[in-house]
């Protein structure tokens, strides 16, 4: 099984898409597999609140850890490749709001279960993590 589709499984099996996304980065990264989960825990779902998905927010967390530093070259650098990742994001699906690509308001109290019941975090979480990973492995 190759480390994508490890990781599809590992969402099948419950993490979250930020989780995923960051977990699947984490040997190249040098960030301890346990560690990359506990920081990525709260902002699967977009945030817990439907905002922006958070296979994004995961690739963003990436590409923070693999060029940040402390100064403007750097910011700069972050901020264009961030704007990349999210241009292509968007342009595969339309959108990089949880709410826009699941089609359902997370923040809402029934909209968990009816996500559940139409399989959407079966069907759109596990394309769009794999989006995130594929996108990452382009542009790095």
């Amino acid at each position: 099984m190759s480390n994508l589709e490890d990781i599809i499984e590992q969402f099948n099996r419950g993490i979250n898409c930020t989780q995923c996304v960051l977990l699947s980065f984490s040997d190249e990264l040098e960030l301890d597999k346990e560690l990359a989960l506990k920081i990525a825990f709260g902002f699967g779902g977009g945030l817990c609140q439907g905002e922006v998905c958070g296979a994004v927010t995961g690739a963003i967390m990436v590409l923070n850890l693999k060029y940040g530093q402390d100064n403007n070259e750097s910011k700069e650098k972050i901020y264009e490749m961030v704007r990349t990742f999210s241009e292509k994001f968007k342009n595969i699906n339309g959108s990089i709001i949880c709410r826009d690509l699941l089609g359902c308001d997370l923040n809402e109290k029934s909209a968990r279960k009816y996500a559940t019941e139409k399989g959407l975090f079966k069907e759109v979480c596990p394309k769009v993590v794999k989006d995130a990973i594929e996108i990452l492995e382009d542009i790095l």
